[in-house]
């Protein structure tokens, strides 16, 4: 890839990159990681890329096979971060609905925090979040289902001690 569009690349998809990556990861240290290899990565593919949109989603199944990398290797099996324990604020919220929101969709399991993410913060449809994530559109459609359903006991019991 060409410098000046690999440049251009990491400014406009860093941070679409990073919160894919944290989503599936939940802590920083780790998401920073999988920003790290999956832009390593994308200078050292030889394919020129057909437009921006197909760029940005190779980029995303690349953060999440790396964040999946992560997660599973046997050094992360077998340590437990301090910052795993906490939850990060990585948007800014204008109401304590929305920020309450986003701290249960973070404790939900990656499996639906991902597509939870895809569909919700980076507005692509079952069908791409299915495309991006190599699985079945009927199971994006499941766990966005399910998910829903974990936040909405989530938050029914948060907002019932209030």
């Amino acid at each position: 890839m060409e410098k000046n569009r690999y440049i251009l690349a990491v400014e406009n998809y860093s941070n679409t990159v990073y919160r894919a990556a944290y989503q599936y990861c939940g802590n920083k240290s780790d998401a920073e990681d999988v920003v790290q290899n999956t832009f390593i990565k994308l200078l050292q593919e030889k394919k020129d890329f057909e437009s921006e949109e197909y760029l940005k989603r190779w980029l995303i199944r690349v953060a999440v096979n790396e964040a999946k990398n992560i997660s599973m290797s046997f050094w992360k099996k077998r340590i437990s971060s301090l910052e795993d324990n906490q939850v990060e604020k990585t948007y800014e919220f204008h109401s304590n609905e929305q920020s309450d929101l986003y701290e249960a969709v973070m404790h939900l399991p990656a499996k639906y925090r991902i597509v939870v993410h895809l569909y919700y913060f980076e507005d692509y449809s079952t069908k791409e979040i299915a495309e991006i994530l190599k699985i079945k559109e009927t199971t994006v459609q499941t766990q966005l289902m399910r998910a829903r359903g974990k936040l909405k006991e989530m938050l029914k019991e948060a907002w019932k001690d209030e």
